[in-house]
Formats: C-alpha cells, sequence, structure tokens
C-alpha cells in the first residue's frame, strides 16, 4: 500500500510554469517545514531563519542534460529520452510516443535490434532491456542502446530538456539548472533536474553562508524517473568527495545537522555511510534504495519537492520523517495548496526539537 495511502493530488496543483514564471524570483516558492508532527509555513526565502550556524546543506551539482531528442523507429515518430551511459559506452533510453501537445506518453519498449533514426544522421540501436527479470513478460521500459554518434555532442546540437505533461510548454535548459550545477568533463549529466535545489540563487546562498549554514558538494547523475512508472531508481554513478565526507563527519561531531536538498543527495550521501554512520569518500555506481526498514545513517534532514502518492521517492522521505509525521505533513499540503513537481513548492524535514 502507499505510504499515503488514498490521497490524491489534483490536477490544479501541478507546477505548469517554473516560479519566475508565477511571481518574483525561483526563490518565490513557499517552504513547508515537518518537525515530527508539527508542520509549519514558510516563504522560501525564510529558509535561513529555519536552519542554524553549524547545519550542512549537502547539494548536487550534477548538471541537467538536453536529454530528450526527437527520432523516427520504422514509421513512427517517438521521442528518445537518454537516461544513463553505462561503463561499455552504451546508454539506457526510454522511447516515447508525441502527445501531439509538446509533450510525450508511455509506449511499449523494444523491439530488440530496433534501429532509431536520429538528427543529423545519427543513429541508435535497442539492444536488451535494463534490469529485466529473467521470466518476466512485462515490456520494459529502458533499454540499452549503441549510439553512432557521441550522445553528448547529440544532445547539445540536438536535445530539449525532458517533460511530462503536467507542464504548459517547453522551458530553456537553464530553466532546468540549479545553481549548484557544475560542467562535468566528460559531458555527463542529470537527465532529469535535481529540482529540490532549483529555488536556490546566488543571494540565497550567500545569506545561508552569513547565517553560518555550510554547503557540501556531492554528484548523483540522475537516470530518468518516468512520471508514469513509479519504479524504484535504477543504478546512478555518484560521488562524494574527500572534502565533503571531512566536513560531514565535522559537522556531526560539532552537533550540526546534515540536510541533504534532495533526494538526489540522500541516496549519494547514503552510499558512502558505513554501517557506523561515517561518510567516507566514494564514488561510482550506487542501487541503494533508501527505506524505512533500511533507515538513514548520514542524513538527520531533507529538502524536497512534493512527489506523487505513488512515487517510490516516498519511502525514503518516510525513512527520514516517519510514516504519520509524513501523512501529516502531506495532508496540510494538500489543505494549503501547495504546487507540485519540479517547479513547485519544497518541503523541508527536521529533526523534532527537544525541550529546551
Amino acid at each position: 500500500m502507499s505510504v499515503l495511502g488514498a490521497l490524491r493530488v489534483p490536477e490544479e496543483l501541478s507546477a505548469r510554469v517554473p516560479a519566475e514564471q508565477r511571481g518574483t524570483g525561483r526563490d518565490d516558492v513557499r517552504l513547508m517545514v515537518s518537525r515530527g508532527l508539527a508542520v509549519s509555513h514558510h516563504a522560501f526565502r525564510e529558509l535561513p531563519g529555519v536552519l542554524r550556524a553549524g547545519d550542512v546543506l549537502v547539494v548536487n551539482t550534477s548538471p541537467t542534460l538536453a536529454a530528450a531528442v526527437a527520432g523516427r523507429l520504422g514509421g513512427d515518430a517517438v521521442v528518445v529520452h537518454f537516461s544513463t551511459r553505462g561503463d561499455d559506452g552504451r546508454w539506457s533510453v526510454e522511447l516515447r510516443d508525441p502527445d501531439g501537445r509538446g509533450s510525450t506518453r508511455p509506449r511499449p519498449g523494444g523491439p530488440a535490434g530496433g534501429t532509431v533514426r536520429l538528427p543529423g544522421g545519427a543513429h541508435l540501436v535497442l539492444e536488451e532491456p535494463v534490469g529485466m527479470a529473467a521470466g518476466s513478460s512485462a515490456p520494459a521500459r529502458l533499454w540499452w542502446a549503441s549510439v553512432s554518434v557521441g550522445v553528448p555532442g547529440l544532445l547539445a546540437g540536438y536535445g530539449r530538456p525532458i517533460r511530462y505533461r503536467y507542464t504548459e510548454r517547453d522551458q530553456p535548459l537553464s530553466a532546468y539548472q540549479t545553481v549548484f550545477a557544475r560542467p562535468s568533463p566528460d559531458g555527463a549529466g542529470s537527465a532529469e533536474m535535481p529540482s529540490a535545489a532549483r529555488p536556490f540563487t546566488a543571494g540565497m546562498v550567500a545569506a545561508l553562508v552569513s547565517r553560518g549554514v555550510q554547503f557540501a558538494p556531492v554528484t548523483l547523475h540522475t537516470g530518468v524517473a518516468s512520471a508514469e512508472a513509479h519504479e524504484p531508481p535504477y543504478p546512478e554513478r555518484f560521488e562524494v568527495p574527500p572534502a565533503t565526507a571531512w566536513l560531514v563527519g565535522a559537522a556531526r561531531a560539532g552537533g550540526g545537522r546534515i540536510v541533504a536538498v534532495g533526494t538526489t543527495a540522500v541516496r549519494a550521501l547514503e552510499s558512502a555511510a558505513g554501517d557506523d554512520g561515517v561518510v567516507r569518500p566514494a564514488s561510482g555506481w550506487t542501487d541503494l534504495v533508501v527505506t524505512p526498514r533500511r533507515g538513514v545513517r548520514a542524513v538527520d534532514g531533507l529538502l524536497t519537492g512534493l512527489h506523487e502518492p505513488e512515487a517510490s521517492h516516498l519511502l525514503m522521505l518516510e525513512a527520514v520523517a516517519g510514516r504519520e509525521a509524513l501523512g501529516r505533513a502531506y495532508a496540510e499540503a494538500l489543505r494549503r495548496l501547495y504546487l507540485w513537481h519540479e517547479f513547485g513548492d519544497v518541503h523541508l524535514i527536521l529533526p523534532e526539537e527537544g525541550p529546551h
């Protein structure tokens, strides 16, 4: 059963355009703060007053790619979502059908050996499903594909950001980059934006630093997380650098709280945390799925967007907040008409405060 039971999010609560097109800037979103069962409501610009000196915000520096490219499979128009580059040079991809309104809808996966013609004379060949269980008859959504050209160049020349039907129109790639994004030397990046960090501006970062809040960078290149499938995340490439591991350890020793900005930052940091809770430098691939049973070892709090009731990410949120607290927060978000999805409002989960 879903963490949130029968909760349903009305379509009108989907954020259809970025905050700066609805208001005065990226930080013109609302901030819901949970501390145990206590919920309070703020403007995002009030974040420096909610956090305290000694806290560490762990941020994902992965840039967002223009990962959607138009193509043709046989006589059909398709849109290819490039998800993740494998160590063997192949890419995991999802094929989608254009919906006639500038967005896409799911389509059955495959077939194996199918060739998709891409712009500029390029093509890809579908080779095998990604992560398909032996004997499964369900159509695979993601496929490993060999591509005839370098994908970073293809995306730079012909790609556009992935978007889903709840958004109103295409946006420039800059609308999907966070203030923390840094280009990767090999052209790697995220198929979908690490969106919890989207409301941050340079001014907000400066205000938080002045408050005594520190920032710790990690990198996790997110793959395609189809809005319809609600699957657990596939393996993704990550890095927790030595300076971040040291800062997290020093902050925890000094009583500071470690607050991840987004579920991607949780996955990266928890992948580098040992059974003893100590974060050590790490890089490579992570297949970690954070659940209430596994729990969190290095993260005290989480800043995140609002997720669909069926989303697998909610298991991670439950691991941080607890089931009852998460249910209460989402009921409050619905009651207060918070906006969902990557251009919407945000939710900060902090540890319950003890008696003073």
